[in-house]
């Protein structure tokens, strides 16, 4: 012989039903806020390593072109050493010619001096043209490796951040669907007291 149900049971049972639904919308609302915070974690560490990606080929270009400069100031330096030669024999071979013009002997006197001072001289300067495109390639080299290390330093701080950041996400959204969770258990602990009190 079946039992019948009192209007209080049904209404017991109407709520155990009610506080089901509410309990899996809970979960569910839970699982959403953790894929959320899931994507959130994914998409901040997919920008960080562009971001870190796009900083490392500027600052290869940048130190490229820092490099080119540098290696094109030093030649414009050694051209100037090379102009400085170029104009000591014009300048040597016109006083060997004039000393020859007026008879004077080439290897003596006051002619070689002038000869050897001209060679001194532009020696010297030639040195310090030297020593110039020397210096330029060592500081433009200096220059680009400082920019490379200055980018990696940065992109690992960078992407330093964003790895503790998505953890930070992920912990949140575990947390999340485990409130979630307890909530939904709350729900459902509450609907059978409910219940068993209708009873």
């Amino acid at each position: 012989m079946a039992t019948a149900i009192t209007p209080g049971q049904a209404v017991g049972v109407a709520g155990v039903i009610g506080a089901y639904g509410e309990a899996e919308a809970q979960k569910a609302a839970a699982i959403n806020q953790q894929t959320g915070y899931l994507l959130q974690a994914r998409d901040t560490l997919a920008v960080a390593e562009v971001r870190a990606d796009m900083a490392e080929q500027y600052a290869t270009i940048q130190a490229g072109r820092t490099l080119k400069k540098a290696e094109i100031e030093a030649q414009n330096y050694q051209i100037a050493g090379n102009s400085l030669l170029k104009n000591m024999r014009a300048t040597n071979a016109a006083i060997r010619a004039r000393a020859a013009a007026s008879g004077v002997v080439l290897g003596e006197g006051s002619v070689q001096a002038v000869q050897r001072e001209n060679v001194a001289a532009t020696m010297r300067d030639v040195g310090i043209s030297d020593l110039n495109a020397l210096t330029a390639r060592v500081l433009g080299f200096e220059d680009a490796s400082a920019m490379l290390e200055s980018t990696d330093y940065q992109n690992m701080l960078n992407l330093y951040s964003a790895r503790s950041q998505a953890n930070q996400l992920t912990f949140a959204g575990a947390s999340a669907r485990k409130t979630g969770g307890i909530l939904a258990g709350a729900t459902l602990a509450r609907a059978g007291i409910e219940y068993l009190k209708v009873k």
